[in-house]
Order: structure tokens, then sequence, then C-alpha cells
């Protein structure tokens, strides 16, 4: 019998390592006209919905009319598999997105600080191919997908490391923000598309309950502007704590910063926007303050004293604008201006100032 002779690990490592460098230097001298992918944790991620992304308007109908079953033959038809899916209400957004991305490219060559969209979507994985043609169709740069099979993807949000996550469905945002991710509801506006910016990308936020927490909206709904006025003066240096939306405008302040090293703060390709119910003399010092505390900026802050807020957004045209009550989202829409609702605070258990939903007693009325 033939003795088997013991492994050289020495020998057999080096062997191992210098195949790893061959195989690392052949991938290295590959050349593509593609950016290289984003390290997701250098990159500002947008997860989107499909239904977001593109109008799926009559695929739903099927899926909720007629079953999963149904919808996933309609959807798999081989025939259907290159018939484009029409635009949805993110697209517009999707487009100034990649402006921003273009511009600092240009800047910084090599940069792995962009926007990094990714297509969040419950469908099953055999309905991928039509989502990626139309992907493909549009010249959308999202390479990273995230299908569940009729799962929530929610559970998927913090693996993707997002920074903030759209949606159509109401249940699934709410369940992110429960879960601490930045996350909103969108509407459609109709065609608002041409009215848009095509070389700057326009984020207007609401400030409590949005930017800020629900802290001083509380006072307010349940014991009146006087006491409100009130409390925001005596805390006028205390800074309000941060809301759902604060680690959003944080990340869109990082990149806002790239350009402003170049001395392109004027031509800068993001622009934000504060438009809040609030009156600058009587409770704006405390928003401003608790934004310089935080050391973010916003770019233009508008403090319309309890005045509508649909002819400050149709003036601005944002691409995006956020806000934790349903009546402002619905004079948003009015004007045309994309929409997104952050269903967080005490502001959902009011519709147009009246209570629709009893808040919960404390312990000492349940006696």
């Amino acid at each position: 019998m033939s003795e088997i002779k013991p492994t050289d690990t020495a020998a057999t490592n080096a062997g191992e390592e210098k195949d790893l460098a061959a195989s690392k230097a052949c991938s290295d001298s590959l050349k593509t006209k593609k950016p290289k992918p984003l390290k997701p944790h250098n990159a500002v991620t947008i997860a989107i919905s499909s239904r977001t992304l593109f109008n799926m308007d009559k695929e739903r109908k099927i899926y909720e009319e007629e079953g999963v079953e149904k919808y996933m033959a309609y959807m798999n038809q081989q025939d259907r598999e290159n018939e484009i899916l029409l635009l949805g209400v993110a697209f517009p957004l999707v487009k100034a997105l990649m402006t921003v991305n273009s511009r600092l490219r240009q800047l910084y060559p090599d940069s792995e600080e962009l926007f990094d969209i990714v297509l969040m979507t419950n469908n099953h994985a055999q309905v991928g191919v039509r989502l990626i043609n139309s992907i493909n169709h549009y010249d959308l740069p999202i390479e990273r997908f995230c299908m569940t099979g009729g799962q929530s993807p929610i559970g998927y949000l913090k693996a993707y490391m997002t920074n903030l996550y759209l949606s159509k469905d109401g249940e699934k945002v709410t369940e992110a923000i429960e879960e601490g991710i930045a996350a909103a509801t969108m509407f459609t506006s109709g065609d608002v598309e041409n009215q848009l910016s095509d070389t700057q990308l326009k984020v207007a936020f609401d400030g409590d309950a949005v930017l800020f927490s629900d802290e001083s909206e509380i006072i307010a709904k349940q014991h009146g502007l006087e006491t409100f006025f009130e409390h925001e003066k005596e805390f006028e240096n205390k800074p309000l704590a941060q809301g759902p939306l604060k680690c959003f405008l944080e990340a869109l302040g990082k990149l806002q910063r790239k350009f402003y090293a170049k001395n392109e703060r004027m031509t800068c390709p993001i622009r934000t926007y504060l438009v809040t119910a609030r009156s600058a003399a009587s409770s704006g010092p405390r928003v401003l303050k608790t934004l310089r505390s935080w050391g973010l900026e916003i770019d233009e802050a508008l403090f319309l004293a309890g005045a509508p807020k649909g002819p400050t957004l149709q003036e601005i045209r944002p691409h995006i604008f956020f806000d934790d009550q349903m009546f402002h989202i619905e004079a948003a829409i009015n004007v045309g201006t994309i929409a997104a609702h952050v269903p967080y605070g005490i502001g959902q258990k009011y519709h147009n100032g009246k209570l629709i939903e009893q808040p919960a007693k404390d312990a000492k009325d349940k006696k």
C-alpha cells in the first residue's frame, strides 16, 4: 500500500493566493462603459416600490379582483415581457436623482457618495423580466432589486442600508417608520413631469412630525395654539427631537456639501425647502435653532402661519413634498405637486383639524 503524504499547507496557501491574485487582475482588466457599482455604506440609498416607479394600476386591478395566480399568469406571459410599463409617480424624482449623480461624477469621478436606487417590491421573481426590460428601456441606473415573492419587503430595508423608502402601500410605509427607517406613501398628482426642473432636485419637507418629532404638534392639537406659542417661546433654545425624515435631510446635506467644497453652492443641483404652517415670529426660532444644533442647513424656510400650502408648493414645484397630514397632501395634489404622506405622530388622529380617533387615556383617567 502506498503511503499518503501529508499536504504541504504553505505551498497550498501560496498557490491559492497566486490564483486569487490572477483572477483579480483579470477582473480589473475588464472594461465597461457602466459606472462602478456603488458601495451601499457610502451611497444614499433610495428604495422605491415597483408601483411607484411604474404605473401598474391595470396589473394591480387584476391582482385585487382575480387573485395572485391570475396576476402572475398575466405578468409572466412571454408575449408581455417586452411590453414596457408606463411611468409612475416616482419617475420624475428618479430622473432628478440621476441628474445629481451625473453632476457629482463630473466633480468627483471616483466618488461612491451618490444616490443608489433600489427596486424594492413584493412581486415574485418570475415577473422580474418585465420589470428589468422596462428599467432598461428607460435607461434607469437601477442594478439592485429585492423581489420578495408576496412577502413584505420591510425586513430587507436595513439590509440594503436604506436612507428612504417610497411606496404606494401605506401599511408597509408605517411598518418601515416603526422600524426607524425614513419612509413615505407617494400619491399620483397628474402629469407634472414637464413642469419640473430638469437641472435641480427639489425636495420640500413639512416640519413637525416630519423633520422634527410631533412633541410640539401634540401641544397644539390638545391644548390649542396659544399654549403652543407659549411652549415654543419657553423652550426656544431647546432643540426639538428628530422626526422620521431628519436622517434623509442629513443625507441630502452630505451630498450638498460636496458641491459647496467645489465652490458650487449657487449651482448646486440639490435644493431643500421647509414648508411649515408655523408662524415665523412666534414659533419659528426654535425650528431654525434646532436645525443649527443638528449642523444642518435648509435652503429655503417658508413659514405660512396657518395659510394653505398649495400656492407655495405650486411656486416651488418640488419633485417630492413630505407632510404628515393628509389634508396638506390633498392640497398639494390639487395643485399638481407630487406629494408623499409620512404616517407618523398625532396628526394621524386628525383630519382638517378634527379628531378622527380618540387618543388613548392615561392611567389616571382609566381609574
